[in-house]
């Protein structure tokens, strides 16, 4: 039976800590150039509705080196939902394609996965990105040793912004502390906290809501920021976005000294650097945000072993084994994916 990967809030921590493994094994395995071809004469079709750069080469480079094809479909490529309905094309993709990688809106995203009968990984959505938060999680494990009982803070829009939103849902799931700081009008609704704080009360997770910066990092193990305002966002709206957050919520060295001296700094990318954070932090010592962008092709690997590899990685265990010490490891740990 086949398994997505839509949403975090789908998999149990246990699963989700089970990915931040498998991650690890392949980025070891790809260091050493020793990445068994697990998705050897394998397709993935890639929708992207908008414009990517580490999630579409990460995903690209990722079916190469795993011994597959990546099959890049830009807007204006495929009729997605214009004059042939998404399950019509879901259900033609999914007959000649091993999977589907899609960045759309995430009503589409869904109903791609419904109608399809090979798995479905979001690359993004207008709701959540559950690749780079995943990557996220692994990128702070890697520095810290640990997942539970990390500090993150995130300063920032959490109104609408989807990788604060999801970086919210999988710490609380996985017992990280998240501490919030969004000015008034800008932070995220009640109804979607709810769900937050009932991860947290499953997995023991500290959330903490604030309008304050240097309340949110005074913890800290990492501070985490993103982009205030989006492509295609009309000059009244960035005008009226930067006056509620400049200077008080830009990540600059003032706040980086507000927080411990070991705090590391994150950032999905694209940086607006000027805005939600300034040169001298994001180029520092302090920052990882170089290291968590590499990150995404370990993860990405990791997504399409996991979701799309799966059976074919274990029937290639015997083959690989005498050759590749990797081939049985990750084959194993992707197969506790249940």
């Amino acid at each position: 039976m086949k398994k997505d990967y839509i949403s975090t809030q789908d998999f149990s921590a246990e699963e989700l800590e089970t990915l931040v493994e498998l991650i690890g094994v392949v980025k070891k395995a790809s260091k050493e150039r020793a990445l068994p071809d697990l998705l050897r004469k394998r397709s993935v079709a890639m929708i992207f509705m908008e414009a990517s750069t580490r999630t579409r080469i990460s995903f690209e480079v990722a079916m190469t080196l795993l011994g597959g094809h990546g099959l890049y479909i830009k807007p204006g490529d495929i009729h997605l939902g214009k004059r042939e309905t998404i399950a019509d094309t879901s259900r033609v993709i999914s007959s000649m394609c091993d999977g589907i990688v899609i960045r759309a809106l995430h009503k589409d995203i869904v109903d791609m996965a419904r109608y399809s009968s090979v798995p479905v990984i979001n690359a993004m959505s207008d709701v959540n990105h559950p690749a780079q938060v995943l990557c996220d999680v692994f990128t702070m494990y890697e520095k810290m040793g640990k997942i539970k009982g990390v500090n993150l803070a995130f300063i920032g829009d959490s109104s609408k912004g989807n990788v604060c939103r999801d970086l919210m849902l999988i710490s609380s799931k996985l017992g990280i502390n998240f501490y919030l700081a969004s000015p008034r009008g800008y932070q995220a609704e009640e109804e979607f906290l709810k769900q937050v704080y009932k991860n947290a009360e499953l997995s023991g997770s500290k959330v903490v809501v604030t309008e304050e910066p240097k309340e949110a990092v005074a913890q800290a193990d990492f501070i985490d920021t993103d982009e205030w305002t989006w492509y295609g966002t009309d000059e009244d709206e960035i005008e009226r976005t930067l006056k509620a957050f400049m200077p008080r919520y830009q990540v600059n060295s003032e706040l980086m000294k507000a927080a411990p001296a070991h705090c590391k700094f994150m950032h999905c990318l694209p940086a607006m650097r000027g805005q939600e954070v300034t040169d001298e932090v994001i180029d520092s010592k302090q920052s990882i945000v170089f290291d968590e962008a590499e990150n995404r092709l370990y993860t990405e690997e990791a997504l399409l072993v996991a979701f799309i590899g799966r059976g074919m990685a274990l029937s290639l265990i015997e083959r690989e084994r005498r050759e590749n010490k990797y081939t049985e490891e990750i084959a194993t740990i992707a197969q506790n994916l249940s």
